[in-house]
């Protein structure tokens, strides 16, 4: 007969392995661990003695508690950068650490969390659980309320959207992908030089966003005066990382897994000519954005 004391420490047993699948179904520490609380809650007011396989029992548990969650979010989130850094500056959101949720989201793979916000509810919670945790679809189904078959389905779509296979033909694809990483690269360590040897001399950035921002222009011209502002701006690109969007090489801006901005880039002949940024919710909610292979 479990006691309490032993049903907790059971739970806490599960803890490490039911944050992990709610963060990567949520995309938020707060959020993910408020999930974990609640399935303790519902355990707890159960009644523990009927309950044959505790794990399979709190997959379920956190399964719906998440796809619940997912489901009452009436917009994708809109936050910016500034807010992100102010969050961080005052300790977190909820007490929660910005550094570890940091960490979390890079262990986790940040772009793979910014592409599944793309997803629906049901094809995320199908993909998370079936791809990355192995739980069979006949266990799945019922949380989704759909057919194993149904939702076989349902994680081959999420699948395709997040890998983007139907977009790796492209015979400019790996070239790009090295003048975009290299791009990156000379970002992150402040390197003005070597952006510049990646910049085209007559490079334009321009900057698709709704608010106006004082340090950033709508519009740049010109290698040096880009590369000076990179430069100074360059502790950014620590949430940057390379994916596909709309089928090219791209990068997206994303504190803590949560999207803020996609770079595009038009590249000729090994140069970056045209950087656009994109900061609308709206223009970004458009984007198809996907994975690219390592």
């Amino acid at each position: 007969m479990n006691t309490p004391s032993l049903l907790a420490q059971q739970f806490e047993l599960e803890r490490p392995r039911l944050l992990a699948m709610a963060y990567r179904m949520l995309g938020s520490l707060s959020e993910a661990e408020d999930a974990v609380q609640e399935s303790w809650l519902r355990l707890s007011g159960s009644d523990a003695g009927s309950i044959e396989n505790l794990g399979g029992w709190l997959t379920t548990v956190i399964a719906r508690v998440c796809l619940n969650m997912l489901r009452a979010r009436k917009s994708r989130r809109e936050e910016s950068l500034e807010a992100s850094v102010f969050e961080a500056e005052r300790g977190g959101e909820g007490g929660i650490d910005p550094e570890q949720e940091m960490e979390l989201a890079d262990s986790v793979g940040l772009a793979l969390l910014v592409v599944l916000e793309q997803l629906a509810p049901a094809e995320r919670l199908a993909f998370v659980l079936h791809d990355i945790f192995a739980v069979p679809f006949e266990e799945i189904a019922p949380i989704v309320e759909r057919s194993p078959a149904a939702t076989r389905q349902l994680a081959s779509r999420a699948r395709r959207r997040v890998r983007g296979k139907a977009h790796m033909r492209d015979a400019n694809l790996t070239a790009n992908r090295e003048v975009v990483d290299a791009f990156l690269s000379a970002t992150r360590t402040g390197n003005f030089e070597a952006l510049l040897t990646v910049l085209d001399p007559e490079v334009v950035f321009r900057l698709d966003s709704p608010v106006v921002h004082a340090d950033v222009p709508n519009e740049i011209h010109g290698a040096t005066a880009l590369a000076g502002l990179i430069v100074k701006r360059g502790q950014v690109a620590q949430a940057c990382r390379v994916v596909l969007v709309n089928g090219s090489v791209g990068i997206v801006i994303a504190p803590y897994g949560r999207l803020f901005g996609v770079l595009d880039f038009t590249i000729k002949e090994g140069k970056i000519t045209g950087i656009t940024g994109i900061t609308d919710p709206a223009h970004l909610s458009q984007l198809h954005l996907a994975l690219l292979d390592d």
